[in-house]
């Protein structure tokens, strides 16, 4: 338990304390009541940005997951060499800050950037993607990308393969072998990545300001408004708290379904014992 100390120290100043003076601040600020929750549920703009977040984000995460999944399953078919340079395109990203890839995807997606100069020689006179919701996906995707490949490679790396040869053999067709025996298998690794690039989306700030309009608002954003901006900060408290209390749910539910699906594997092993 004492070995456990300096990690529960460091949590509770840089991350329970920072929490707990958010939550006082959502009910005391400027006076004690629940103004600033009136203040939020009362602004159809407010909720309108909570949903926009979610929507966004949803769509963010399913990117990453169809793009990820065939990466990642290229990745445990490949020799070795070819794995490791693989690898290190995954993590290349990592060692440039959001805010370079995010401006790189600006000048790469305006009119007069590269892509547009390359499709006025077809014709296409207008690329027409800055300041939209496609934008704002695209960077999104980019950056958060690698943190659903790695999840889905380290489960996938520990499929033995030679269950699919042994389905193969009992009849079963390569895709249906594959369906029913290898995706299965892979789903822990794919839930691991959607859930962490879902929650990491909900907070993001750079990528939306940088490549989208007002209409592609965050909640992040909200909050910044809300306090450097206008001052209120019982406003950006009662924001953060909302977004706060949405990663909750969803880590909530994912627990739940992780649960239940532990439970249903458990009864049908259970159940081919007896």
């Amino acid at each position: 338990m004492l070995a456990l100390l300096p990690a529960f120290l460091v949590l509770a100043v840089f991350y329970f304390y920072p929490m707990l003076t958010v939550l006082v601040a959502s009910f005391t600020d400027p006076k004690p009541g629940l103004q600033n929750f009136e203040w939020f549920f009362s602004q159809s703009v407010n909720v309108g940005v909570l949903w926009r977040t979610i929507y966004i984000s949803f769509w963010v995460m399913a990117i990453c997951v169809v793009v990820a999944y065939p990466f990642a399953y290229f990745m445990t078919m490949v020799k070795p060499s070819t794995r490791s340079l693989l690898m290190l395109m995954v993590l290349i990203p990592f060692l440039t800050s959001t805010v370079v890839r995010t401006f790189a995807w600006v000048l790469l997606l305006q009119d007069s950037g590269p892509i547009g100069s390359f499709l006025s020689l077809f014709g296409v006179e207008s690329l027409g993607i800055m300041r939209t919701p496609t934008a704002v996906l695209i960077g999104m995707a980019q950056v958060l990308l690698p943190f659903v490949v790695l999840p889905m490679f380290s489960t996938m790396s520990q499929i033995d393969r030679r269950l699919l040869t042994a389905a193969e053999s009992l009849g079963a067709k390569r895709v249906k072998a594959f369906v029913t025996v290898y995706l299965p298998l892979s789903l822990p690794g794919v839930a691991a990545g959607a859930l962490l690039c879902f929650v990491m989306a909900l907070g993001f700030y750079i990528t939306p300001a940088m490549l989208g309009s007002s209409r592609e608002t965050f909640l992040s954003t909200l909050i910044q408004g809300q306090v450097q901006g206008l001052g209120q900060w019982g406003h950006g408290a009662v924001i953060a708290l909302m977004l706060l209390v949405v990663t909750l749910a969803i880590l909530g539910v994912s627990a739940l379904l992780g649960r239940a699906r532990g439970s249903a594997v458990s009864d049908m092993v259970g159940g081919s014992k007896a």
